[in-house]
């Protein structure tokens, strides 16, 4: 089977792309020039000239040498099983785009939880070097978009376990923040989830693979590749200059210093020391324990907390550490992928300061079963209601927390517009007092 190491590879080639969303969109700009024998395929296309997967589109990508598969389509379904049965090579524009790039420039971060996060502090502290950095990949824009300019400077990539599985080569730094149970409807089981996470630390090239400190990561090495490091966590206080908030993010700081020493070779003490002079410049990001309202009744406070990318149990459970001795209202739930809550509703059981679960959605649903009756519990059928619930349970101070535990797509279109309908709610409570 032909197996392309790069996009010059597909020069007048019959090529099939799968999946016409973001990732899509770009690939096909980028095969401009390269081919114009294209077959466009989505399971729900939008688009015209778009082939529907179950009226054709399959048909018509079996006709194709190589077919470009977005992240969001899963690596085992059966119809891409099937494609590669018929001698079709299926792999993914990301991966071309590592075979064609100096890998020498790419920064790599995964994780299933702070990898935006980390994407985001690794590009920031090199420009604090005054080095030049970009944010891509999972983070923000397909770096293999023509319209973003890659010529130079660091690269720092976000690379989701979607993305990982595809990957054959590896940058020359791949970071891991840490380690939990996430989209097991795609991946099938945790093992095979854990083994698709890392798999870009186990791809071909001479590279460094730099884990934060935990027994999750360390417990899992022999899945990785890469000359492995570990990086501590940073405890100097730096994340709170930084604006964030959580033990976690001194894990997400270690681990973004350790990399600019890695790839710079300037002293830790060195980069620390730059970053804390600019530290006030850098802006965490939205829906990651950003504090988007407050309001003040009788002398005591209630604040209201997005961390709408908390799609999975981990950060989550990180999120409420971040407020162990506050009481807290939280909101989770929403779309269903099957991962196991018990670890975050055992973290809920066992939290000193009150706390009350407002659940949405068929994943909050299932939450809820593992609590018993005597459990502070509300069921919400809407965010507007959940954002009541949560606000009338700490009426009389302390933290509405919005923390999904799970992805939007029960009923919104992606996590933005779901952290939007969550601020709406809690300024207009605000508002009305």
């Amino acid at each position: 089977m032909f197996r392309p190491t790069g996009f010059a590879d597909l020069a007048g080639r019959r090529v099939g792309v799968f999946g016409y969303g973001i990732e899509g969109r770009a690939t096909v700009r980028r095969l401009a020039g390269i081919t114009s024998d294209l077959v466009l395929v989505d399971d729900d296309p939008s688009d015209h000239g778009v082939l529907t997967s179950a009226e054709g589109g399959l048909a018509a990508l079996a006709t194709c040498e190589i077919v470009l598969k977005s992240p969001g389509i899963p690596r085992r379904r059966a119809d891409v099983v099937e494609l590669e049965s018929h001698d079709v090579a299926v792999t993914s524009a990301l991966n071309l785009w590592l075979h064609d790039i100096d890998r020498q420039r790419v920064i790599a971060v995964t994780g299933t939880k702070g990898k935006s996060t980390t994407t985001s502090l690794v590009a920031f502290f090199l420009r604090c070097l005054g080095e030049e950095s970009h944010e891509l990949g999972n983070f923000g824009q397909p770096p293999y978009d023509p319209d973003v300019d890659v010529s130079t400077g660091w690269l720092v990539l976000e690379v989701s376990s979607f993305q990982s599985v595809d990957v054959t080569v590896a940058p020359r730094l791949v970071l891991v923040t840490s380690l939990g149970s996430d989209h097991l409807d795609w991946h099938g089981t945790l093992a095979q989830y854990h083994d698709d996470k890392l798999a870009i630390t186990r791809a071909s090239g001479e590279h460094f693979t730099l884990i934060s400190r935990s027994p999750e990561l360390e417990h899992a090495v022999a899945l990785m590749g890469g000359q492995i490091t570990v990086a501590t966590a940073d405890h100097t206080g730096l994340s709170h200059e930084l604006g964030l908030l959580g033990a976690h993010n001194d894990h997400n700081v270690g681990l973004a210093l350790a990399a600019c020493v890695l790839v710079t070779g300037i002293s830790m003490t060195a980069v620390r020391e730059a970053v804390a002079v600019q530290a006030h410049d850098f802006v965490p990001l939205r829906g990651r324990l950003t504090l988007i309202a407050s309001r003040d009744v009788d002398g005591r406070t209630v604040r209201y907390v997005d961390d709408g990318l908390a799609t999975a149990p981990l950060p989550t459970i990180a999120a409420l550490e971040a407020f162990a001795d506050e009481s807290v209202a939280l909101i989770a739930g929403g779309f269903d992928r099957g991962v196991d809550y018990e670890p975050l509703a055992e973290a809920l059981r066992q939290r000193r300061a009150p706390t009350t679960v407002v659940v949405i959605g068929p994943a909050g649903k299932r939450l809820a079963t593992l609590f018993d009756e005597n459990f502070p519990t509300v069921h919400s059928p809407d965010m507007e209601s959940a954002v009541r619930a949560a606000s009338d349970a700490v009426v009389h101070g302390g933290v509405v927390l919005f923390s999904p535990a799970a992805p939007s797509f029960d009923a919104y279109k992606n996590w933005v517009e779901r952290s939007d309908a969550f601020e709406r709610a809690a300024h207009e409570i605000v508002a009305n007092l």
